[in-house]
């Protein structure tokens, strides 16, 4: 034996058994592609969590999430939409009706003139033949169509809403202020006075 092999036994002998088959395992796992640091028997680390991978759970419950959120915005949008249309619907009919009486009294107060005349001719007894047809066939169009109503008659209580004093007299036989001759009878069309009537009245004495 040669004086480097002695040498290297030597050294060899000086070794801890357990550090040289420690050292071998080592090499041996290096030529065979393994870890050296590797805890035998331990399964292979797989992708960390949230390492950018999507997660098909939270990706589902993010999705319902907005869509009810949509669901819920399109209900408001419609709620606001029917309210509108249904606050137009109310404008227009109040409108329509609102020009409907208008044009009611327009045409009434254009005809006081002529029903006066009618009147007239009849307290004097000249309301005959095709006159008095005709007269009579107005005045039902006219309380049947449009609701026209005559109002004021001798004994009613004075109403200024109702009636216009054109003169004024003092009286022992009443006890409030009494119409005690109606000069021209007053029209109204439901509750709105077209004319009031213009009238004499006595106030108590």
């Amino acid at each position: 034996m040669s004086t480097e092999s002695t040498s290297h036994d030597e050294g060899a002998q000086g070794v801890d058994p357990a550090l040289a088959d420690a050292v071998e395992e080592a090499l041996s796992a290096v030529h065979d592609g393994e870890d050296p640091d590797a805890t035998p028997g331990a399964e292979p680390a797989g992708p960390a969590e949230g390492s950018g991978q999507d997660d098909p759970l939270a990706a589902a419950q993010a999705a319902a999430a907005q869509a009810a959120d949509d669901l819920a915005r399109a209900r408001a949008d419609l709620y606001n939409l029917q309210q509108e249309y249904q606050g137009f619907v109310r404008r227009s009919r109040e409108g329509a009706a609102g020009h409907r009486e208008a044009g009611q009294a327009a045409v009434v107060e254009a005809l006081i003139p002529v029903l006066d005349e009618i009147e007239l001719a009849r307290q004097h007894g000249d309301l005959t033949g095709t006159f008095a047809t005709t007269a009579t066939k107005l005045e039902s169009v006219l309380a049947d169509k449009f609701h026209l109503e005559r109002f004021g008659a001798v004994g009613d209580v004075f109403d200024p809403t109702l009636h216009e004093a054109l003169m004024a007299t003092e009286s022992t036989e009443v006890t409030e202020t009494t119409v005690t001759m109606v000069l021209q009878p007053g029209y109204r069309l439901g509750e709105r006075v077209v004319r009031a009537a213009r009238v004499q009245v006595a106030n108590p004495a």
